[in-house]
């Protein structure tokens, strides 16, 4: 049951900033299907339909995940589909509230269908651009390395990134690690963020989702994130979370990821309410809605309904997105302003 005070304003209109979208999985299933017709490829019956991660808790996993994954990524071939993937992204966010969204990429992905990995880039980033003024949402790209390719790898995408940093709609705002947490030796990605940083390239990298607190502390140590993708293991270990609180790391924390993955069982197991008690700064994120079933307006419901959240403290949620967010100061303000009046409303 919801809060007394909880005056049950629209989420979708509340203004909110969605810091953590993967490229590929921010795919409708309607975009995939089209994607996937033009390439005349055949997706599997449990892609192409229905939950395709909805299973027993202990079944659920990973491996699952990245399978479908890697199907849906191979349906993103040439500029054309790359295109559709941003301008659908956008579109959708912007459906949802958001002022703000920070699209997360590799772009060694879909480097070979269009030339090499900075015409990838530079395609996706023109595209934000284009689909921020047609949507009124302001999309700013993440570039990612892998933890499946060789760290060398990730200094060579640090550099395309730094020359393309930006505050701005269509701008490289920031730099991430992403893949299996389980997957290489966390140190040797330091020097890839080294380089981001000096470059004015906050550091975004996964981490505390598949592995605890201590994989975690690895993470904070070598890599200096700004912000931490999901973040959630930091609760097993509070001396690690308020010093992650002190140093002003911000956490991306995705329940339907945390679920469909098999890190919590229900939605209400995923700590929401601690990490609020400790006083993170928290932005909800919906991952990989193509695969997870779930997008951003969906996570603050579950804000609502499972954590039972007022609309001060869902405002207060909203406001962290966009202080987390690598948007301009201006910007913020004026987003902030929005969340006021969606508070004011009745």
């Amino acid at each position: 049951m919801a809060r007394q005070d909880d005056q049950r304003r629209d989420i979708v209109a509340l203004p909110k900033a969605h810091l953590h979208l993967h490229f590929t999985g921010s795919m409708s299933l309607a975009t995939l299907h089209q994607l996937a017709r033009a390439r005349h490829m055949e997706l599997p019956d449990k892609l192409a339909g229905g939950a395709p991660l909805d299973l027993p808790y202990d079944q659920r996993g990973w491996n699952k995940f990245q399978r479908l994954y890697d199907v849906a990524r191979a349906a993103v071939r040439g500029e054309s589909a790359l295109r559709t993937v941003v301008d659908r992204a956008a579109a959708e966010d912007a459906a949802e509230g958001s002022r703000r969204l920070e699209l997360q990429v590799d772009p060694t992905s879909y480097a070979s269908s269009v030339g090499g990995i900075e015409e990838a880039l530079d395609i996706i980033c023109d595209e934000a651009r284009a689909a921020s003024r047609r949507h009124g949402v302001q999309v700013g790209i993440i570039v990612a390395a892998s933890r499946v390719r060789h760290p060398l790898d990730a200094r060579t995408l640090a550099r395309f990134a730094a020359r393309r940093a930006g505050h701005g709609a269509g701008e490289v705002c920031a730099f991430g690690l992403n893949s299996n947490e389980r997957d290489g030796h966390t140190p040797e990605w330091e020097v890839a963020f080294r380089i981001a940083r000096r470059a004015g390239l906050p550091g975004v990298p996964h981490g505390g989702e598949l592995l605890g607190p201590d994989h975690l502390e690895q993470v904070v140590r070598h890599l200096e994130p700004a912000r931490i993708g999901h973040g959630v293991r930091a609760v097993e270990d509070p001396a690690l979370l308020d010093s992650m609180v002190a140093r002003g790391i911000a956490f991306e924390v995705c329940p339907a990821s945390n679920v469909q993955l098999g890190v919590y069982r229900e939605v209400d197991d995923v700590p929401l309410l601690t990490l609020l008690a400790h006083g993170a700064t928290v932005a909800l994120g919906a991952d990989d809605p193509l695969l997870f079933r779930s997008r951003l307006a969906d996570q603050y419901r579950a804000a609502r309904e499972v954590h039972f959240l007022d609309d001060v403290r869902l405002a207060g949620l909203a406001r962290d997105s966009i202080d987390a967010s690598f948007a301009s100061d201006e910007d913020k303000r004026r987003w902030k302003r929005d969340v006021d009046d969606w508070l004011a409303s009745t």
